[in-house]
Order: C-alpha cells, then structure tokens, then sequence
C-alpha cells in the first residue's frame, strides 16, 4: 500500500489546500492529512476545529475514489509523522519560489534524518497559487468575501469567529 503524507497547519483548509489533497489522492492508495499542532504560529481554529472542517470537506473526496483519507494531529518532527503513519512520501505544495526555498531547506534536513522517505512537490492550480490560510483569515476579519478561496463550511466557521 503506498501512503502519502500531506502535512500542514490547515487553519484553514482552503481550495488550494483541497487542489494538493485531491491531486495528491492519485499518487497514493492512503493520504494521510497531518494537521500540525504548532502552538507557536497561534492558530484561529483550535485543532479539533481544523479537523472537522478537514474531515468534513475529505469525505466527499473519499466517496469519488478508492483512496483513503485520514486526518491525523501531529506535534512531533515531520519524519517522525511520516514514520508513525508509514507513509513512504511526504507530499508537499507549493505556490511561488519563496515556499520553494523553504521547502528545499526542509527536503534536505528531512533525507538527512531518513532518507528512505521521498518528498514530491505538487505546485498549486494557477487558480488556487494566491490562496493562503494567513490571507484569507485578514479577509475575513476585515469583513471581506472568502468564499473564493475556502469550502462554505470554512467560509461559516471563519463568520462565526469574526462575528
């Protein structure tokens, strides 16, 4: 069974989010979303929140397919997760040269510590390349229109945060 590991904070998930776990879904029999817990970056969403909204918008995406979803907290080293979940790739998406720079860093600390563990880049739909979870949270604190960029159910939730 090949299992992929798509890891992140997810405060949001936003349709750039949902384009990588769709795509992500044809390379790998399992996809295992890895909800970082990361007290550090002061997520909007507590972590069961970001779960839910996850689940909740993977369940559709799961019907569609043969590909399982499985949301799955994580507050340890990414290739810690990836081992407890056996995944055999990290899948990771990107959406301009700076993610890419990151990441880059990240791959080679990561191959350093197992490098049994492959790391595929998945660049975002051109569509989605301008979505991020930090912007559409300002957008919606300040009363602006995010239904371009997240599910309803997210658009609901990031509503009744600001209300």
């Amino acid at each position: 069974m090949r299992i992929g590991l798509y890891p992140g904070t997810f405060d949001p998930i936003t349709f750039g989010h949902m384009d990588i776990i769709r795509r992500g879904m044809g390379l790998v029999d399992r996809l295992v979303i890895g909800v970082a817990i990361n007290r550090d970056k002061g997520p909007l969403f507590s972590l069961e929140e970001r779960v839910e909204l996850i689940e909740r918008e993977c369940a559709g995406l799961m019907r569609e397919s043969d590909t399982e979803i499985v949301v799955h907290p994580f507050e340890n080293l990414l290739i810690d997760c990836a081992r407890d979940v056996g995944a055999q790739v990290i899948l990771r998406g990107l959406r301009a040269v700076a993610d890419f720079e990151y990441e880059f860093q990240m791959v080679g600390m990561n191959r350093k510590l197992d490098d049994s563990i492959e790391t595929v880049f998945m660049m975002a739909d051109a569509e989605h390349q301008a979505i991020a979870s930090k912007l559409v949270k300002e957008i919606a604190r300040l009363g602006g229109e995010v239904g371009k960029f997240v599910p309803a159910s997210v658009q609901q939730a990031l509503l009744q945060k600001f209300s």
